[in-house]
């Protein structure tokens, strides 16, 4: 077979984080222990029912079976902007203001490839989720990472940014709730990150993954469009993967400035497929759900959160109770690096973790866990962690 080489471009992204662990596990002899999976983000809860309902009723329709609009549905962008308007007092345009893709991995690759200027560079966190360097490589524009800090609740510092960084910067790229270290947004975080906006005359996104998943039941993470002059200057991401529990439906939208949806409107139609109509069907469904529905699907992540934390906690494992999203950041015991540990933990409990390099320099003490895993499932890799009577003699004060 002829090989042929890669583009530049292709050769010089990393590899993907998420790939090199499924590659792992698949070399793991699982024949004397079963490997737990906490590396995942997929959601493992059903979908609700209503959904289901929805898409199969949805299928049989024949309009569903034509190519969608670039545009998605009216009733759709209508239904999202009366989802925004009912939970966070927005008020959107459904022709300018909201923009239909699939999944929210489309929107944060493709702003960025929408707006950026090679030479440029897209500023965002370290750690932060692994695809939001590729995107800024991708769009021929540089990274910078703005490092990010327990003893500052792993918010940024805009002061930190460099002038020679801020003089080409292009592009504001947030995640809060934060995905790996969980934290949470505050007002006076986004008021400072419009604030660096305005001074630098950038654009500001949030990716808004994980919007219905504070720390404690009933908590609504903050929304940047929510904030004063936020849809002046910025796009907030949005995907039913985790709110709604409808992770392979693929379905994420952008609400915000009307000429940066506009902007990402135009690549859309050069770059990217269509959301299948029967879907979009689903999607009003799922957008019209009760907020006390939300909060239930939320539910069972802060169980398991509590349940986990406990367990540290009685393993003298030190470790922040404040998180958000449905992962735990945590501090590899002294004596390893987050790499070290996860590999220590995949040889001898067979526990996949994301280790925190992944994320980026500034998690290289870290691993992140996820809590989407069943609870018994979680119970065992407790066990098995704590079989190793390694965190108590290391870290017990």
């Amino acid at each position: 077979m002829v090989k042929f080489a890669a583009s530049e471009l292709v050769a010089g992204l990393e590899e993907n984080l998420f790939s090199i662990l499924e590659k792992q596990a698949a070399r793991l002899d699982q024949s004397t222990l079963p490997l737990i999976d906490l590396s995942s983000g997929s959601p493992r809860q059903p979908t609700p029912p209503a959904v289901i309902a929805s898409l199969q009723a949805a299928a049989a329709q024949p309009e569903n079976h034509e190519y969608p609009s670039f545009w998605g549905k009216p009733a759709l962008r209508r239904a999202i902007a009366d989802f925004y308007q009912r939970h966070y007092g927005v008020t959107l345009d459904p022709e300018t203001e909201v923009a239909l893709f699939q999944g929210a991995h489309i929107g944060v690759t493709g702003f960025p490839r929408a707006l950026l200027n090679p030479g440029q560079v897209l500023i965002s966190t370290d750690p932060c989720y692994p695809l939001y360097r590729s995107a800024a490589r991708q769009a021929g524009a540089d990274f910078y990472g703005i490092p990010l800090e327990a003893h500052n609740e792993f918010l940024p510092d805009f002061s930190r940014v460099p002038d020679e960084i801020a003089a080409r910067a292009g592009l504001l790229l947030l995640n809060y709730p934060h995905n790996p270290t969980g934290a949470l947004a505050t007002p006076a975080l986004f008021a400072d990150a419009l604030a660096f906006a305005r001074q630098h005359h950038i654009p500001l996104i949030n990716d808004f993954a994980y919007a219905t998943l504070g720390c404690e039941s009933g908590e609504q993470p903050v929304s940047l469009l929510a904030q004063p002059d936020g849809k002046e200057w910025g796009v907030e991401i949005y995907t039913l993967s985790k709110s709604a529990v409808m992770a392979g439906w693929r379905v994420g939208f952008a609400v915000g400035n009307a000429s940066l949806i506009a902007a990402f409107k135009k690549l859309h139609t050069h770059s990217y497929s269509t959301v299948f109509g029967a879907v979009q069907d689903a999607a009003i469904t799922a957008l019209s759900l009760p907020a006390e529905q939300f909060a239930s699907l939320a539910e069972r992540y802060h169980q398991r959160r509590r349940l986990v934390l406990a367990r540290l906690a009685a393993m003298h494992w030190p470790v922040r109770t404040r998180q958000g999203t449905f992962f735990l950041w945590l501090t590899a015991p002294p004596g390893f690096t987050g790499k070290q540990f996860a590999a220590l933990l995949m040889e001898a409990c067979h526990l996949l973790v994301a280790p925190g390099h992944g994320f980026g320099a500034a998690g290289e003490n870290y691993i992140r866990i996820s809590l989407t895993v069943g609870t018994e499932q979680l119970l065992q890799a407790l066990d098995r962690i704590e079989e190793l009577n390694l965190l108590p003699s290391r870290t017990s004060s």
